[in-house]
């Protein structure tokens, strides 16, 4: 396996196929905090991710290798997400249902009782509370839905999240307790509605 700065030093160099590995592997991590960061429009999520490695490609050679390469292009799609964000507050939209991302491979509950995976009830369940943190993530404030997924969909630690929203590692963990707190909040009016 190619190690990382070699392929930054191809990539500088205009090797396409170097740039394509680098791709490969960053390109989950930075689709899952475009998509989650964007989440209510899917489409929006996907032009980001691409403009992501657009822009990473064209400025590879003002990368300053003091920092990860994921660290990086982390904050160029943070920087995406921001501008976009910005744009759309100032521009009229309206936003269309996410239809929902689960697959039917014609299995019955029968295959799933027997694999050990969840039941039917189990896994609505489970959908159902995936479905409702990720609209509440949806209306948390653009800098605090960064922060909850830095820390907690990516699980990157506090100092890395930090570098890359250039901000202190305290600032960092008070925008994330009060964008759990926002989470917590909707969650729990969107769960007491429900039962009454």
């Amino acid at each position: 396996m190619t190690g990382e700065n070699e392929l930054i030093a191809r990539s500088r160099a205009g090797d396409a196929d170097a740039f394509a590995q680098l791709v490969r592997r960053h390109e989950d991590r930075i689709y899952r905090l475009v998509r989650s960061v964007c989440s209510s429009m899917p489409a929006e999520a996907d032009d980001v991710y691409q403009e992501t490695f657009l822009t990473a490609f064209r400025k590879l050679k003002s990368f300053r290798e003091d920092s990860e390469l994921s660290t990086w292009l982390y904050r160029i799609a943070s920087n995406l997400c921001f501008m976009r964000h910005r744009r759309r507050k100032r521009e009229p939209f309206v936003a269309l249902l996410d239809r929902p991302h689960g697959h039917d491979h014609g299995e019955g509950p029968a295959h799933h009782v027997a694999d050990g995976e969840p039941t039917p009830e189990e896994a609505a369940g489970k959908k159902e509370l995936s479905a409702a943190v990720a609209a509440a993530l949806s209306r948390l404030p653009v800098e605090y839905r960064l922060v909850v997924t830095l820390r907690d969909v990516e699980q990157l630690p506090a100092a890395q999240a930090a570098k890359i929203l250039k901000l202190s590692v305290p600032a960092l963990k008070s925008r994330l307790h009060r964008g759990r707190l926002f989470l917590r909040a909707e969650l729990e009016k969107a769960f007491a509605s429900q039962s009454s």
